[in-house]
């Protein structure tokens, strides 16, 4: 058995060819890191269960060591999950480690007719799990160092940083070919959208669901009843409180005690709702516009016109959905890097099959209120708007607005500015399996037609 090192999992389908020409043996490891350490005997656990599976790539949990400045070191524990059919995300973490049977290695490269710059190994191992299991085992086997230090919420936004367009044209090139291969591709060509169904009060609606955003939740109002929007279109602003106990609901109850005419309060029960329920509870509310649009209650709209870009998005696009652009910035609303989100990785033709590889939509997000009645948001707190998404994209057009119409704050109180690796884990972990239900679904519809 030979070991091989790669230079990342961005690299060079010519890597990956020398890598089976060299292989030797039952089985093949490839490194994504130089120095590894195996705990002892771990190669051969490895192997044994590779042997007694049958699998055609095993990969394990593992250890991050940190040496320190006075020569100790330190190890803290990097599980990885479970792979899946939806677990399509270029940035999926196998750990450093992964063991390839030989042969399957050599027949998933025999299949590779484009020569990719940067998605080499995204392209074999997407050819690899259609030749069989991709096994997880979730035993600590190796050390390994972790390069990338930085919080959850710096590394969230990397994959639509502008420097790293090229990489993400090959890597959807691949997933769609990927897609075509297992019956998973949707042509372009959708379903139409009556957006004159229903009496509606409101053409739209901001829908701002709310949990203990005591230092954030009076100016996302704010900006919210800002808006301005040509006659004769009216809209109004739904706030969903979900039993805050830090004195969001004092602040809002403030802000509506000034006489909004077109302020909605919404205070959830004990129940189980999170931010899936809440967005269900504002837009099954009679009050509910035409359109709903997004609002995080930690965020705020750029400026005055965002409520009517939308609403001339959907009349001129006649989509079912818009997402808009977004600009990241601090606390204070001064820009970070790397600034200007604009997913212009979506493209009318292909975006609902890009959508199953990259981690969101963009944002904000509006949602055409006949539709989304009989989709429903899951009631989960993470991935919710995700999973809306997939399905209205589906079988509907998703429009796009590539003016900035969102400050995206970001701060140590974000959600996922800090997370540890368990919850990492576990979101990713829920969006692969959303990604497996619409890929399940897409598949099926495909055979049915």
């Amino acid at each position: 058995m030979k070991f091989f090192t790669l230079p990342g999992r961005v690299c060079r389908t010519a890597d990956i060819r020398a890598i089976a020409e060299q292989a030797e043996g039952k089985y093949t490891l490839i490194s994504l890191k130089p120095d590894i350490e195996w705990v002892l005997f771990s190669e051969e656990r490895m192997t044994a269960l590779m042997d007694d599976s049958g699998a055609v790539m095993g990969y394990a949990d593992h250890f991050n060591k940190m040496v320190h400045e006075d020569g100790t070191w330190s190890a803290t524990q990097a599980p990885v999950i479970d792979y899946q059919l939806g677990a399509l995300r270029d940035d999926f973490d196998f750990g450093s480690v992964m063991m390839f049977r030989t042969d399957a290695l050599r027949k998933a490269v025999a299949e590779m007719d484009v020569e990719y710059e940067y998605a080499g190994f995204y392209d074999l191992r997407l050819k690899v799990s259609r030749l069989g299991e991709l096994m997880h085992i979730n035993e600590f086997l190796y050390y390994d160092v972790e390069l990338d230090t930085r919080k959850s919420g710096e590394k969230l936004f990397d994959y639509v940083d502008p420097k790293n367009r090229g990489v993400q044209i090959e890597m959807e090139q691949c997933v769609t070919r990927h897609l075509k291969d297992i019956g998973g591709y949707l042509a372009p060509q959708f379903k139409s959208v009556d957006l004159k169904a229903g009496d509606f009060e409101y053409e739209a609606s901001v829908v701002i669901p709310c949990k203990n955003r005591v230092k954030t939740i009076g100016t996302a109002i704010r900006s919210a009843l800002s808006q301005k929007v040509n006659a004769p279109y009216k809209y109004n602003v739904i706030v969903v409180d979900d039993n805050s106990t830090d004195g969001s609901a004092e602040v809002i109850k403030d802000i509506v005690a000034e006489g909004h005419d077109n302020l909605v309060y919404i205070a959830q029960d004990k129940t189980w709702h999170a931010i899936g329920g809440n967005w269900n509870m504002a837009f099954h509310h009679p009050k509910c516009g035409r359109f709903a649009i997004q609002l995080d209650s930690d965020d705020m709209y750029y400026d005055e016109t965002t409520v009517q870009q939308f609403i001339d998005a959907f009349h001129t696009q006649n989509c079912a959905m818009v997402v808009g652009t977004y600009q990241l910035t601090d606390f204070n609303g001064n820009p970070l890097p790397p600034g200007v989100i604009d997913h212009k990785e979506w493209t009318p033709d292909n975006g609902r099959n890009n959508a199953l590889r990259i981690n969101g939509l963009g944002a904000p997000r509006g949602f055409y209120t006949p539709l989304l009645r009989q989709i429903n948001f899951p009631t989960t707190k993470y991935g919710e708007d995700y999973a809306v998404g997939l399905r209205v994209s589906r079988e509907y057009q998703i429009g796009r607005i590539y003016n900035v119409v969102y400050n995206c704050r970001r701060w140590d109180e974000n959600s996922d500015a800090n997370c540890d690796v368990e919850a990492m884990n576990r979101n990713n972990l829920y969006k692969d399996r959303i990604r497996t239900w619409e890929l399940q679904a897409r598949i099926a519809m495909n055979k049915k037609a």
